[in-house]
C-alpha cells in the first residue's frame, strides 16, 4: 500500500548558475567595501612586492648579462695549430661555412694573415721600422661578432672591400700617427698605396686587432695573393651551449685533421654568469613564496571574520532553503574574487614599480611573463586555500544555531 508522501515528487535543491555564483560572490563584498577594499589592498601588496622583486631582479640580471657579454662569454675562436710533424697547420677553406651550420652557432667571422706585407706610414720610412703591425683580410661581419666599435671613419663593407681601402686598430693608428681617417690618410701596405677610412676602438675581446691593418677579404685576393683560408674564426653561440659547441668546433672545422686545430677555452666569466643566474633565481622564488604567503593569509583572515560578522545571514539563508554545498560555493567565490582583485591589482602595481626603477636606474625593464602568470595563478590557488575552511565553517552552522547569534 501507498504511502500519501510516497507519490509526492521528490525536490531536489536548486543548482546556481555560474553567473549567480559570481553575482552572489560580488554581493557579499558590495556589502562591505571597505573592508574588501583594505583587504585586497593588502593582498595586491604582497603581489606587487613579489612582481617588483622579481622584476627589478630580472632587469638587474638582463643589465648583467649585458654587461658580462662585452667580456666575450660566447666568443670562441679556432686557429689552426701545428701537424704532427710540427709544421703550421692550416684550415680548409670552407671552414668559415661548416662552423656556421652548427646548430647553437649564432655568429660567424673570420679574418685572414697576409703575411710579408710590412706597412709603412710612407715610402720615405726606412724598411727597419715596420712597427710590429699585421696586415689582416676581414669579413664585413667581424665588428659585430667581435663587439668591436669605431672611434672614427667607416667600417669595410661590399663595396670598399674590393677597393685598396684600410681600417686601423687603435695601437696601430697611434704607430702610424693617424688620428682621423680622410681621403688624404694614405698608407703603404705591402708596397700598395690604401686608404684609411676607419680607425677602431680597443677591442677587449680581440686585442689582436688593435695592432692591426685591416683590409677587405677581395683586395687581399688581387693584391696580395691571397688563399682565401681564415687564419683566425670568431664565433658566436648561444650561452647555454658554449661548451656543447666547443667539443665540436675542431672536428667541425677541419674534419680530416681535428687535431691541428686550435679552439679557445670558455670564458671564465660564463661560469661567473651561470651562478649569479643560480643565486638570483633561488632568491627569487624565496620572496615569491613569502608574497604569496602573506596574501593567502590577509585572505584567510579576511574571510574567517566575513563568517563571523556574517552569522545572521548565513542563517537566514538556511532557512529560506539554501543548502550547505551553495553556502560553500558563496563564500569560496567571495574569496576568488577578493584573489583576483588584489592580484590584478598587484601584478599592474608590480609592473609600474618595476618600471619606473629600471628607467631610473638606465636598465632594460624585463618582467618574466612566468612571474605575471604565475602571480595571478598562485593568488587564485592560495585564495581558494584560503576561503574553503571559512566556506566549510559557514556551511557548518545550522539555521537555529546562525539565527540565534546576536
Amino acid at each position: 500500500m501507498m504511502t500519501a508522501h510516497q507519490g509526492r515528487p521528490r525536490l531536489s535543491p536548486a543548482r546556481m548558475a555560474p553567473r549567480d555564483v559570481v553575482r552572489v560572490g560580488a554581493a557579499g563584498l558590495r556589502t562591505r567595501p571597505t573592508r574588501a577594499l583594505l583587504s585586497a589592498l593588502g593582498i595586491a601588496i604582497g603581489i606587487a612586492a613579489m612582481v617588483a622583486v622579481v622584476g627589478i631582479s630580472s632587469s638587474s640580471r638582463a643589465e648583467l648579462d649585458r654587461q658580462l657579454a662585452a667580456f666575450g662569454t660566447n666568443l670562441l675562436t679556432v686557429s689552426p695549430g701545428q701537424t704532427i710533424g710540427g709544421q703550421d697547420a692550416q684550415l680548409p677553406a670552407e671552414a668559415e661555412a661548416m662552423i656556421a651550420r652548427i646548430g647553437p652557432v649564432t655568429a660567424v667571422s673570420a679574418t685572414g694573415a697576409i703575411h710579408n706585407a710590412k706597412v709603412y706610414r710612407s715610402d720615405r720610412i726606412p724598411k727597419v721600422e715596420t712597427n710590429g703591425l699585421s696586415v689582416l683580410a676581414a669579413r664585413v661581419s667581424l665588428p659585430q661578432t667581435v663587439g668591436a666599435t669605431l672611434r672614427s671613419g667607416a667600417w669595410l663593407n661590399g663595396v670598399t672591400g674590393r677597393y685598396p681601402a684600410a681600417v686601423l686598430g687603435a695601437s696601430a693608428a697611434e704607430r702610424l700617427g693617424i688620428g682621423r681617417p680622410s681621403p688624404q690618410a694614405e698608407i703603404l701596405v705591402g708596397g700598395e698605396r690604401f686608404t684609411v677610412i676607419g680607425v677602431l676602438d680597443e677591442v677587449a675581446l680581440a686585442p689582436e686587432l688593435d695592432s692591426a691593418v685591416l683590409i677587405g677579404w677581395e683586395i687581399a685576393a688581387d693584391a696580395f695573393r691571397f688563399d682565401g683560408r681564415a687564419t683566425t674564426v670568431y664565433t658566436r653561440s648561444r650561452d647555454s651551449q658554449v661548451e656543447a659547441v666547443r667539443a665540436v668546433l675542431a672536428a667541425t672545422a677541419n674534419p680530416e685533421s681535428p687535431g691541428d686545430v686550435q679552439v679557445s677555452r670558455p670564458s671564465d666569466v660564463l661560469a661567473a654568469r651561470r651562478a649569479a643566474d643560480a643565486t638570483l633565481n633561488g632568491l627569487l622564488l624565496g620572496l615569491g613564496a613569502v608574497a604569496l604567503l602573506v596574501g593567502g593569509i590577509g585572505v584567510a583572515n579576511t574571510m574567517v571574520i566575513s563568517v563571523l560578522e556574517r552569522r545572521a545571514e548565513i542563517g537566514l539563508r538556511r532557512s529560506l532553503g539554501a543548502t550547505r554545498g551553495q553556502i560553500r560555493v558563496q563564500f569560496l567565490a567571495e574569496s576568488l574574487l577578493l584573489s583576483m582583485l588584489g592580484g590584478v591589482g598587484g601584478v599592474l602595481l608590480g609592473i609600474a614599480v618595476t618600471t619606473g626603477y629600471a628607467s631610473h636606474q638606465s636598465w632594460p625593464a624585463v618582467v618574466p611573463v612566468w612571474a605575471t602568470a604565475g602571480a595571478l595563478g598562485a593568488t587564485l590557488l592560495i585564495g581558494g586555500l584560503a576561503g574553503l575552511y571559512p566556506a566549510i565553517r559557514a556551511a557548518r552552522l545550522s539555521p537555529t544555531e546562525a539565527l540565534a547569534t546576536p
